[in-house]
């Protein structure tokens, strides 16, 4: 029975910190530019998705016309197309990173309205995480484009 008036207590608790609707609406506002970034990294990953698939289908290609006979295996096309798959998986995977820690950013502050615990240090160096997460999936991304420029060796 204590138990149950203890979780209600707690409820009861939580309930009065989150009825505040301008409080709400501040958080809301503050998390905007961080969901405004996290759908930006969205749509810059689309276009690292579509790089991604037709190198890797290109790569497809090649293989089955070696096996066939009918493509030889020493043309620098194929290694070429592997270094910017590689370059382009880096990117990807770097720039999912640069998307979960936006997320979480964005989790932080609608918690830190809520707990007593100061999150701020924890928000600022979550963001900066993202921001060098971004940059470097994007120094990846501009090294597949570089690649692509060069062409096949």
């Amino acid at each position: 029975m204590i138990d149950l008036l203890a979780s209600a207590s707690i409820a009861a608790e939580f309930f009065d910190r989150t009825a505040s609707t301008p409080k709400v609406q501040q958080i809301v506002a503050l998390s905007l530019a961080p969901a405004f970034l996290l759908s930006g990294i969205g749509a810059i990953m689309n276009v690292m998705m579509a790089r991604m698939i037709w190198i890797a289908g290109r790569i497809d290609k090649i293989d089955d016309r070696i096996a066939d006979g009918r493509h030889d295996p020493a043309d620098p096309e194929r290694p070429w197309l592997l270094a910017r798959r590689k370059a382009m998986q880096h990117a990807v995977m770097v720039s999912t990173g640069s998307a979960a820690s936006i997320s979480v950013v964005i989790t932080l502050l609608f918690l830190s309205a809520y707990v007593e615990t100061r999150l701020g240090t924890l928000i600022v160096i979550t963001w900066v995480l993202t921001m060098l997460l971004l940059i470097v999936g994007l120094g990846f991304f501009f090294r597949e484009t570089r690649l692509a420029a060069q062409g096949p060796r």
